[in-house]
This record gives structure tokens, sequence and C-alpha cells, in this order.
């Protein structure tokens, strides 16, 4: 325990963060602002980014997380980052979390896109990360709530080309592997799969930190002509991006459904997602043991208290969303607490990404 009235060094305080809403191309957000129990749901945006170091593209800060001091999250990990994320971590990606957690609410089905390989992204957009991503279930609405990922069967060049020329939403659609989902359920999105999220679906996001997609599906959501909608590389480029095999027989892979699991931790994913992120569910319904590691937590239900080795302890309630750096140590939630803990790739495993 610190002697009393020493203050800690922020790298080592966990800390609530505020909500980290950029203008996004398409409708949401009631089920933000009711998680985190706002009165008014019209002002809030359908992305609310977490503990971020993205900007959106192409934009020099929009997208950043402030700490409550007002420094940028970015800059204070970039001046300690041993104590941010820890040494091990630090040796292979330096100050690079190598996370966005997003909450993320269709307010409207999202357009049929895609996003770049790492392999794809330091070829032709000069960074080290692509945009692999993955969805926690954590609400939804509706009669049918769906996401879509991956083609059904194969799909040639020239047929992806002609869809996206004449903007034939509807054969994109349909092209895709439709997946019903309720909370609790996860979806592993790897990079260069087809995809879009279906009105009504509430999720907790984590994905490599870019704000990298291409638009297959730009119509209603870009003006015509925009060059953000193919990363601003022209089309021909772009869409050799995308994984055009059939994921009819496999798409079951890239999903889990942990509804029922009550354990005080719950792994969200598989190993496959290792080399880029990991999360697990907390049920605190009494007190849980977490190692240290940079985090990013998103309280879900309950109201209780984080607890950390070397950076105090933070009170929590549904809501709430907080990154923890690696310097805090050990930790400790309690209060019938349920969180979302989203983590960065394992170190060992990022080579093989």
């Amino acid at each position: 325990m610190k002697p009393a009235g020493r203050a800690e060094p922020t790298s080592r305080q966990p800390v609530t963060l505020a909500a980290n809403q950029p203008d996004r191309f398409y409708r949401g957000g009631a089920a933000i602002a009711e998680l985190r129990g706002a009165a008014d749901a019209a002002e809030w945006g359908p992305e609310d980014w977490v503990a971020s170091i993205t900007t959106l593209f192409a934009q020099p800060r929009a997208g950043l997380s402030t700490l409550p001091d007002g420094t940028l999250l970015r800059d204070a990990v970039s001046a300690d980052p041993a104590a941010w994320v820890g040494a091990d971590h630090a040796k292979v990606l330096g100050d690079d979390t190598a996370l966005l957690v997003k909450l993320l609410d269709a307010g409207q089905r999202l357009p049929v896109h895609v996003h770049p390989s790492n392999s794809f992204a330091r070829s032709h957009l000069g960074c080290r990360h692509g945009k692999t991503e993955a969805w926690v279930i954590v609400g939804t609405s509706g009669p049918n709530p769906t996401v879509y990922a991956g083609f059904r069967e194969d799909v040639d060049a020239a047929t992806v080309e002609n869809w996206v020329a004449a903007q034939d939403s509807e054969a994109m659609l349909a092209a895709l592997n439709p997946i019903p989902v309720k909370p609790g359920d996860t979806v592993f999105v790897p990079a260069g799969l087809p995809h879009a999220i279906g009105e009504g679906v509430f999720i907790v996001e984590l994905q490599q930190p870019t704000d990298f997609s291409v638009l297959l599906e730009w119509t209603g959501f870009a003006e015509p002509g925009d060059p953000s909608a193919h990363l601003a590389i022209g089309w021909e480029t772009a869409l050799t991006c995308v994984d055009r095999d059939g994921w009819g027989g496999r798409v079951d892979d890239l999903v889990l459904h942990t509804a029922d699991r009550r354990s005080p931790v719950v792994p969200l994913f598989t190993e496959q997602t290792e080399p880029f992120f990991r999360a697990e569910r907390i049920h605190a319904d009494s007190a849980v043991d977490l190692d240290p590691g940079f985090s990013v937590l998103v309280a879900l239900e309950g109201n209780g208290t984080l607890r950390t080795e070397h950076g105090g302890a933070v009170p929590v309630k549904r809501g709430d969303t907080l990154v923890v750096p690696h310097a805090a140590g050990s930790s400790q939630v309690d209060g019938g607490l349920v969180v979302v803990r989203c983590r960065p790739p394992a170190p060992e495993k990022v080579e093989a990404s």
C-alpha cells in the first residue's frame, strides 16, 4: 500500500475515461447513451472510442482519447511505455498499445466493407497494422439481430468489381453469411473478410489500432468519389485486400456463444485472436483477482471497486470505461461487477500476425 497522502504517478493509476465519440457516417448511439446513463441519446454518436491512440482516417487528432488532466493518452504512453504497456510489450511494439476498443451501436445496418491485413497495410498504407477485429455482443434490439461475415461461396474478382461499380447492395449482402446474434456471442473478423453489422446490434469491439475500411457498399454512407472509401489508393488496389473465398462451411469457426458461462473469468475468444488482442468477461459476484497488464475495462453491470497493487482503488459502476496501466500491478474487482476486459496481443504472438 502507498503511504497516506502520497499521490501515485499517473502511469500507475487506473483512469476512468469520458466518452470519446468522433463523427461517423451512420446512425446510432442510443444504446451507448443508455449504458452510460446519459439523459439525451440524441447527442450521442454510434461509436465511443475507448483508450484510443488512433485517429480517424486521414485526420490528425479526431478519435484520440484524452485523460482527465487534458493529456492525450497517446502522449502519456509515449512518455513512459514500459509503465503503460509493460516491458515485454514495449520491446516488441514500443509505445504502441496495439489495441483500439469501441462501443458500437448500429442504429442502422452498416455497409458491406472490409479491412486490410498487416501485410497489405505495410505495402500500401505505410502502417504496421491492418485491421483485424472482433465483436462482443452486449445488447440487441429488433426482431432479428444479425451480423454478416464472409462470402457464402467463392467470388471472382470481376464480380466484386462489378458489385462495387454498380453499388449493388442487395447482391453484396445476399452473398454474405448471415449470423443471428444475442448478448454473450462473440464474432472474430479477420482482416480481408467482407462483413456488415445489422441494425440493433450493440457491441464492444476490439480491433487493431487503425481506421482502415474499404467500403464495398458506399452509397448512402460516403459521398460519390470520396477517396476515403478506397483508402485513397484507388479501387483497383483496394479491392485486392478482399478475401473472396467461400466461408459458408467454416463461418461457425468465427463465433463463440458464451451467454451461459458465469465463471469468474470467461475467455471471449479462441487462440486465433492472440496475435491481435485478447478479451475476457469478468463476473465479480465475489472478488476476482486479475494479473498485471495494460487493459481496457467496460463495465456492463454492477457497482463495485477496482483495487490495484500500485495504483490505488477506483470506484466502478455500470457504463464506466477505464484504462489500466501495466504498472498498476495486480488488481481485483468486486461488487457484482460484470466487466469486459480487453487486452493487447500477447507479445510473443505478435510476430506471427
